[in-house]
């Protein structure tokens, strides 16, 4: 854990005296990390930091009081902001002036707006839980610190309604089945619009005898509401008022909707991004879309693109280019995809799809092929490999040399999104 976590935060973050801890003195096996992403502009930060110091200050009077250690990871818009909040804070903080570790955490936890408070596994560096912040506004004395999640089968235990307004045995009802967990609300346009594409796609999963179920679970605000949506689904759903709700949206870090939770028969998360599995495969071929390592540029990977840092190998398109592009990438597209929610990089190879012709407009790229590019569009920069014959070690070095953060990224002029 602590060279996984020197990586990503520095060997040492300070006291409010300026003074250095060393970060491999804040893991061990039971410590938890937690990463506060907070500023002081922010008036829901501004009421969160005395909750979470109060918690702080009597946790670290506990006898478990030195497994736990808060990182305050500013976003206050200059110097003396963050030394103004930082001042009321009982804990350590990343220093200011290192902007580039707040901006590789902000990306990595995919940190959207504040408050949010990332919870880490002392031990060996695991997720354990991005809201934090819901998790401790619920269980304000920490009873259930650290809030880890709980497997799928305990917190789905209970009676689902069907269309009939039955009650059914949800282990029953799931066993060996994939699920997909259905954040949804007649309130929202975007749930409406979504809610008869996820119909048809039941419905053909059903025909071809897929073991599949849905499982509705509601932000709907009246009873009512409910009703008139779940009328026209024909899923399971959780009833509404139910404490399950509030649980399972806490749990999967569910902060928009519409979106599709895609879990296995162990009870184990495929992806969280069913909604765009299905919108981008209609015919489900691809079902029940667990994330490949290598896939190709097309606008399917748009969001993808929008949302992470990808690495690209473009080339003319013909079918023998496209296969090597492949053969190249593959083993370190594996290694990457291998890490899990460690992932930093997502492959993709570019032929002659006109997206591919997009993006190099849209990053300033030339016309070369092929070409090997790391691209950046959360931070609106390109990196560029300079080697014109393209092998597995490059592709390797490249790849190695980017999180060893020993490549100089260019930026390109963009105002909006692919």
């Amino acid at each position: 854990m602590a060279a996984k976590l020197e990586g990503l935060i520095g060997e040492s973050v300070i006291k409010k005296n300026g003074d250095k801890v060393l970060t491999k003195s804040l893991c061990g096996k039971d410590r938890i990390v937690g990463l506060y992403f907070s500023a002081n502009w922010c008036p829901p930060c501004r009421g969160f930091t005395p909750k979470l110091a109060d918690f702080y200050t009597n946790f670290k009077k506990s006898e478990k009081g030195e497994n736990l250690e808060i990182i305050f990871v500013s976003w206050d818009k200059d110097v003396d902001g963050f030394t103004e909040y930082f001042s009321s804070m009982p804990w350590l903080a990343i220093p200011y002036s290192d902007r580039d570790k707040k901006a590789k955490l902000t990306k990595k936890y995919k940190v959207g707006g504040i408050p949010r408070f990332v919870l880490l596994d002392g031990e060996n560096g695991k997720l354990i839980t991005t809201d934090g912040f819901s998790q401790l506004m619920e269980d304000e004395t920490g009873k259930d610190f650290p809030w880890r999640i709980k497997p799928f089968h305990e917190m789905i235990k209970g009676k689902l309604l069907n269309g009939k307004d039955e009650l059914i045995d949800s282990n029953e009802l799931i066993k060996g089945k994939i699920v997909g967990l259905y954040f949804s609300a007649h309130w929202c346009p975007p749930c409406r619009h979504f809610t008869p594409e996820l119909i048809k796609t039941y419905e053909k999963l059903k025909e071809e005898g897929k073991s599949f179920e849905v499982i509705f679970i509601s932000s709907d605000r009246s009873s009512e509401s409910f009703s008139q949506y779940y009328s026209c689904m024909p899923w399971f759903a959780v009833p509404f008022g139910d404490n399950r709700l509030q649980l399972l949206t806490s749990q999967y870090g569910v902060d928009g909707i519409p979106t599709l939770v895609m879990i296995d028969e162990k009870g184990s998360i495929i992806t969280i991004n069913g909604r765009t599995s299905i919108l981008l495969d209609r015919n489900c071929s691809e079902f029940p879309w667990y994330p490949k390592p290598l896939d190709e540029l097309t606008q399917n990977a748009a969001l993808q693109l929008n949302e992470s840092v990808c690495l690209v190998l473009f080339t003319e398109g013909e079918d023998d280019e496209i296969e090597r592009a492949k053969e190249l990438l593959l083993e370190s597209a594996t290694k990457e995809h291998q890490k899990g929610e460690d992932q930093e990089l997502f492959f993709f190879y570019g032929g002659d799809d006109e997206f591919c012709d997009q993006v190099r407009d849209f990053t300033n790229l030339d016309d070369q092929n092929p070409l090997l590019a790391i691209l950046d569009l959360p931070e609106q920069q390109v990196y560029v490999c300079p080697e014109k014959d393209i092998t597995k070690d490059i592709v390797n070095n490249f790849t190695e040399n980017y999180h060893n953060n020993k490549l100089t990224p260019r930026p390109f002029k963009a105002s909006k999104t692919v």
